[in-house]
């Protein structure tokens, strides 16, 4: 309807003004909108696109709102419908009935008008019984769709093999009775669907095979019922075509396709064919005709380029009076709105921070190598089954690992231990190719209808590596950062799991030199918060310590930023159980009364940003950082203050009996520097790290 016509009507019925006034607003509104283009802002999947769907503007009998506002263009009232192609099932593995039946789990989420098949049913190439038993099977998975689904026969499905003699036609005459006719067609909502037979076989000698021209041609009692079946069909707004093999490919389908073509062609009204059997997608246009072949739908499949069409998926066809929609969906990619409940989002959010709890540790000597026994366990939350694939991996090929790999189910409530013999080889001590070991962890929450992937998790074996000491003659070493990211996006720090060390409750002291640069407005220097724990951060330059007790942050700021000291500031935070005290280079510069537990959490200690809620990096620090310890006990007190160790940046802090981490950033070995502390919580680096000459002379 025009606007135009729209506002006549409008006024005829004596409509509420606020009505009216939207549809003027729509009309000039269209007049002076530019016209759009495609993939406005993109360089990149600029999709085919059909025309927009017919519409109409706003009609009062379908419209009502008591507000002002843009005038909103409703969908014509026509009909539409959708439909599914499943492509093949047979060629590979018995499980692959379980993909189809996960194909028939989407389609019933979709609910279209029918289904319909291209061929190779079933397995075939066998006789009577195996053939009567594998096609119980497939009807017994078909009939739980909730639509009606129609059959095209295949070479699986016809082609007989066995001791026995062949019978005339082989398994045609068994598939007509169990599943329907050879060639067949049905009306729906004005299109017309046409059913066709591509394996007759050589009509002189019987022979059946796809790989011979002569065996690939339409009979001429197949050919007249198509054509009487067109001019039939002639009214039809479209007309489908299916058949098993894709003929119109060529090589050894010779070329007997032309005049089915010729005959389509003329028609007028042929849309599209779909065929299978090659398993792959293939997608061809001929004059007016879309030439559509489906990969599979649990048939072999090797997966070569997924995304290219080697995957199991199906088509979903929707169609319009003047256009067609085809989209291919991978099987088992539909998720079900009513499955989705708030308890299966709580269980399977619990799952992506679920951890294997280690009772060992592997030893790795100062000549890098060593090795041992690592059990853990993993313990189901969930009411739900989960499946857990675990896989031990290291890019350093030093690395061995036996078994590679672990599969369990593990029940609601249950646990499961894991088991792996971890061992390091070699003679050139770590190198520079030395690199951590971990667990790929993979986790499926498996729901009454469908199972939910947990994104993997990569979770480090737990080891203790004597790293050793720096060389005689070894320049003193800073943590040189900048601001920018590795290709993943995160800035560069060093990182030390909260698992390798412990921080007991009540007084501790964290301190650290620095020589920064221009600093954002907020940046972490030595963090570990997050609602809990503590922290000293950078504000616009100004240092601040952060301890979360009983519930809150207790924060000390200086009143001033740091200077520029050549031989770097230093920083520390106290906490005594009575006060939180902040000094910067031996003088207090902020203090508060407090007193309570330390809240707690399992994220890493970073040094050189902020940790966020999921371990990640943020609010990274631009310079330098060195000598940067924890202690459990409050080591300074009073108003000024000898930081214990040397005062000269890269030359390190005493390492006692309360030194929980202890950081004179030591050369990297591979991914680590060495924490001299007793515990060996040795930091990781992360992103754009470098680790050299302290001084910023």
């Amino acid at each position: 309807m025009h606007l135009r016509s729209a506002f006549a009507r409008l006024s005829d019925l004596a409509v509420p003004a606020i009505v009216t006034t939207m549809l003027l607003a729509a009309s000039a509104f269209a007049q002076q909108r530019a016209p759009e283009s495609d993939n406005v802002g993109h360089t990149r999947h600029h999709h085919a696109r059909n025309a927009k769907h017919p519409r109409m503007n706003t009609d009062a009998t379908r419209f009502t709102t008591d507000r002002e506002g843009a005038a909103l263009e409703l969908p014509a009232e026509e009909d539409a419908f959708s439909f599914v192609v499943f492509g093949d099932r047979t060629g590979g593995p018995d499980v692959g009935v379980s993909v189809l039946a996960d194909a028939v789990r989407d389609v019933n989420l979709l609910e279209p008008d029918f289904v319909i098949t291209v061929g190779d049913l079933i397995q075939g190439y066998n006789q009577t019984d195996e053939w009567m038993e594998e096609m119980r099977e497939y009807h017994a998975i078909m009939d739980n769709l909730l639509c009606p689904w129609f059959p095209v026969a295949g070479n699986h499905d016809v082609y007989w093999r066995g001791s026995e003699p062949k019978p005339p036609g082989e398994h045609e005459g068994r598939y007509e009775t169990h599943f329907g006719p050879l060639w067949y067609a049905f009306e729906h909502k004005n299109c017309w669907f046409l059913v066709l037979y591509t394996d007759e076989g050589n009509p002189d000698t019987g022979e059946k095979t796809f790989s011979k021209p002569e065996c690939q041609r339409m009979s001429p009692e197949q050919l007249a019922w198509l054509e009487a079946t067109l001019e039939r069909t002639k009214d039809a707004d479209h007309v489908f075509a299916f058949m098993h093999h894709p003929r119109w490919l060529g090589g050894q389908y010779g070329d007997d396709w032309n005049k089915v073509h010729d005959l389509l062609e003329s028609a007028g009204n042929v849309t599209a064919a779909f065929a299978g059997h090659i398993h792959r997608m293939n997608y061809v246009k001929r004059d007016s005709i879309e030439y559509v072949t489906l990969a599979t739908t649990g048939g072999h499949q090797s997966g070569y380029v997924p995304k290219a069409g080697w995957l199991h998926h199906y088509h979903v066809v929707t169609v319009r009076e003047n256009q067609v929609a085809m989209a291919a969906l991978p099987v088992g990619e539909v998720m079900d709105v009513r499955e989705i409940t708030g308890d299966l989002v709580d269980e399977t959010r619990r799952l992506t921070g679920l951890e294997p709890q280690f009772r060992e540790m592997v030893t790795i000597t100062e000549a890098g190598t060593g090795g041992g026994n690592l059990t853990a366990t993993i313990e189901n939350p969930t009411s739900r089954p989960i499946e857990v694939v675990w896989v031990p991996e290291c890019e350093d090929s030093h690395w061995v690992f036996w078994p590679d790999h672990m599969h369990e189910t593990i029940a609601p409530g249950a646990s499961q231990r894991f088991a792996v013999q971890v061992r390091r080889r070699g003679t050139t001590k770590f190198g520079a190719a030395f690199r951590l070991p971990y667990v790929n962890i993979g986790i499926d929450y498996l729901a009454p209808s469908a199972r939910y992937a947990i994104p993997e998790r990569r979770v480090e074996l737990p080891l203790d590596v004597r790293l050793p000491q720096p060389e005689p003659g070894t320049p003193d070493g800073a943590l040189l950062l900048s601001r920018e990211t590795d290709a993943e996006g995160r800035p560069g720090h060093l990182r030390i799991p909260s698992s390798s060390f412990e921080l007991p409750d009540g007084p501790f002291t964290l301190e650290c030199r620095i020589a920064d640069r221009t600093q954002p407005a907020r940046a972490g220097m030595v963090t570990k918060t997050e609602d809990s724990e503590y922290g000293l951060f950078l504000m616009d330059g100004v240092p601040e310590f952060y301890v979360h007790l009983d519930g809150a942050y207790v924060t000390v700021r200086a009143p001033e930023r740091v200077s520029g000291n050549p031989d770097g500031t230093h920083v520390a935070g106290v906490f005594d159980g009575r006060e939180v005290r902040l000094y910067v280079d031996g003088a207090k510069v902020a203090s508060r009364p407090a007193s309570g537990t330390r809240t707690r959490n399992a994220l890493p200690l970073l040094i050189g940003a902020d940790v966020n809620g999921r371990g990640d990096a943020v609010s990274p620090f631009d310079g330098r950082i060195d000598d940067v310890r924890l202690s459990s006990v409050a080591r300074y007190e009073g108003e000024s203050i000898e930081p214990t160790g040397s005062t000269r940046l890269g030359k390190g802090h005493t390492v006692d009996d309360t030194t929980v981490l202890s950081f004179a950033m030591d050369p990297l070995v591979g991914p680590l520097t060495r924490d001299a502390s007793e515990h060996r919580a040795h930091a990781h680096a992360v992103g754009p790290v470098e680790i050299g000459v302290a001084d910023p002379k």
